[in-house]
């Protein structure tokens, strides 16, 4: 008697799409319910992109306003701050990516090689915690931290500066209260990848007489590496997102020099002013060079670290 020696997968590829899709039904509508909420939630919403191309009239709505073209880029593009605004939201970005994305692969790379459980759990509960505090929190703690009167700051320094009225201090005071509050976070999944190494290697390089330098260069990082390369896709992704609220909350009228940016623009100028349609424009302005920077920094970590994340 003869078996067919037939692999499973040839078996599977046979088969047509209406079958596996009969044969898998509870999957497509576990699978349904995501598909769903991402039309609706994320390109229902692009409908409204249109605005920007109109002179929007909420009375009219989005159709029965007319088109104005490109009149809202080119006001936009003509604003007599736009190269600040551009300059200082890829200063921020950039510097902050610079300063803040090497510190949760350093501190994973830490945690990862202390073995006191306890220890290990109190110093992750203690790096955690200040992603927890709210935005508003942390500006109001900086604004008294920093206060000429009073403040720890110039109290330890015995000096009474202003730093929140200083230029030349937004960036470094913004940079580092978002490393202060995200670095911890961060670690998490640098520690889950770390999780996954299989312990014999650790045994192995120990038994070889690698000290702990050696452990970390040649097994942590080269496991690290695609998720680092990942994190960095999605970073640089992003980076005309700088964060509006703590800008805003820091900004006073002697540091606008650093601290106007783009999204403040559009929440004076779109919101606040009432001119969506230059609102719509900026906001979609800033999604274009992200998805262009996306594109070309995944062709970059495609060509030379092997990882394809579009």
């Amino acid at each position: 008697m003869t078996t067919s020696a037939v692999p499973r997968n040839a078996k599977l590829q046979r088969k047509s799409l209406g079958r596996r899709i009969t044969d898998n039904w509870q999957l497509y509508v576990l699978l349904l319910v995501p598909v769903i909420l991402t039309i609706i939630y994320k390109y229902g919403p692009m409908y409204g992109i249109q605005i920007a191309f109109r002179n929007y009239n909420p009375g009219l709505g989005i159709t029965g306003s007319p088109w104005a073209g490109w009149k809202w880029f080119e006001r936009f593009f003509r604003a007599p701050t736009f190269d600040r605004m551009l300059w200082n939201t890829v200063k921020l970005s950039v510097y902050g990516l610079l300063w803040s994305f090497p510190v949760p692969i350093i501190l994973s790379l830490i945690l990862n090689q202390l073995r006191f459980k306890k220890l290990k759990r109190t110093v992750q509960t203690v790096i955690y915690a200040p992603h927890f505090i709210s935005t508003m929190v942390i500006c109001g703690m900086l604004r008294i931290f920093l206060s000429p009167s009073g403040g720890l700051i110039n109290l330890i320094a015995g000096t009474q500066i202003d730093f929140l009225t200083e230029s030349s201090a937004f960036r470094t005071i913004y940079i580092a209260s978002g490393i202060w509050q995200e670095a911890g976070w961060g670690t998490i999944i640098y520690l889950a990848t770390l999780s996954s190494i299989d312990p014999a290697l650790y045994e192995a390089a120990t038994v070889d007489g690698a000290s702990v330098f050696q452990r970390i260069l040649h097994i942590d990082i080269p496991c690290l590496l695609p998720m680092i390369i990942l994190q960095l896709i999605m970073s640089v992704s992003g980076i005309m997102n700088v964060g509006f609220e703590k800008a805003f909350l820091l900004q006073t009228d002697l540091n606008r020099a650093t601290s106007d940016i783009i999204s403040i623009y559009v929440y004076e100028q779109g919101i606040v002013s009432g001119k969506y349609e230059l609102g719509t424009a900026v906001g979609l302005f800033n999604t274009a060079i992200n998805i262009v920077l996306l594109v070309v920094v995944n062709r970059i970590a495609k060509k030379y670290g092997e990882v394809n994340f579009v």
